[in-house]
């Protein structure tokens, strides 16, 4: 049989998350609810970084970057998702698709940069807190920043136009609850041994190179803590580098545990549920972890709370 064209495939339909009917209304509410403490959590993270001028220091400038990241990839698919189990319509345009495509892969990428760039702040910070100000100047930031926006733009792109050139065969079933690119990969009736091969070299670099990043830096801070024993620099490290670290942890920590610890599940299952803990859980969580361990951000929250109750 002859593969349709891709212009024969006007849409395709997410199945979504296996819910039971009985149980659509608990977990519409769930995510919901998931999805607004993520957006109003993260703009509020961005909003007090913006007004406080103590926290006006490379590291709160990543983190603002970070929180406008995180809402924006749980954006890109949580809302689609949650409309789809409101209207029982699972269809998405090919246009639609391809576009939520690349903006979760520009955001995944971002997430993952500024994480590395955070990491390196951090070491700065601590290994060489003499030269920090002059190592970590507002230019560098400015371009460490921008330069993992035109990385991850282009990464993103590159994947989109090689998927654009596909046909597609008359299956346009999506196992997921928005536009994958493994899944879209396989519905494809063309020779897709190169974009396998751009995932595997390309795309596996750019996951590379920014975690070894993260290690490398969080290596060497561990050995310069060590390298002189103090309670009081154990404490300042911690406090200084404790809410990254278990951001790090909750963002890599998913990759491991799902993909590669979870043999028992079938990989549709593990897929959905990573696909969960990137797009909703973890962007909703980052919030409450920088500002429950973090004392600059507990108190430019309590000076903008004083600043609202003054002005009533």
């Amino acid at each position: 049989m002859r593969p349709e064209n891709q212009s024969s495939i006007s849409e395709f339909f997410l199945l979504g998350i296996p819910i039971p009917v009985e149980q659509q209304g608990f977990f519409f509410a769930l995510f919901l609810s998931m999805y607004l403490t993520t957006v109003l959590g993260n703009l509020l993270i961005i909003l007090l970084i913006s007004l406080d001028s103590c926290l006006h220091t490379p590291m709160y400038f990543f983190l603002s970057h970070l929180a406008f990241s995180d809402i924006s990839l749980s954006s890109i698919t949580v809302p689609k998702m949650l409309m789809n189990m409101q209207t029982q319509d699972q269809s998405i345009p090919y246009v639609g698709c391809i576009s939520q495509l690349y903006f979760f892969i520009v955001f995944g990428c971002l997430d993952n940069f500024l994480l590395a760039v955070m990491a390196y702040d951090r070491y700065v910070a601590i290994c060489q807190p003499l030269y920090y100000t002059i190592f970590m100047r507002q230019e560098l930031c400015v371009s460490l920043v921008a330069g993992s926006w035109l990385l991850c733009c282009a990464h993103a792109l590159l994947h989109t136009l090689l998927l654009v050139q596909l046909s597609f065969c008359a299956d346009n079933t999506i196992p997921n609850f928005f536009c994958d690119l493994t899944a879209l990969l396989k519905l494809s009736c063309s020779d897709i041994s190169l974009n396998e091969l751009v995932i595997f070299t390309e795309g596996v670099m750019l996951l590379i190179l920014p975690l070894s990043s993260v290690l490398s830096s969080y290596i060497c801070i561990w050995t310069t803590i060590l390298r002189i024993p103090s309670t009081k620099r154990l404490f300042k490290a911690f406090s200084t580098c404790g809410s990254h670290l278990l951001v790090v942890s909750l963002y890599y920590g998913t990759l491991a545990g799902v993909y590669f610890f979870s043999s028992s599940w079938g990989l549709s299952d593990r897929v959905i549920i990573a696909s969960v803990m990137y797009t909703a859980v973890t962007p909703m969580l980052n919030p409450f972890i920088y500002s429950l361990k973090n004392r600059d951000i507990k108190q430019a929250l309590e000076i903008f709370v004083n600043r609202a109750n003054f002005f009533k």
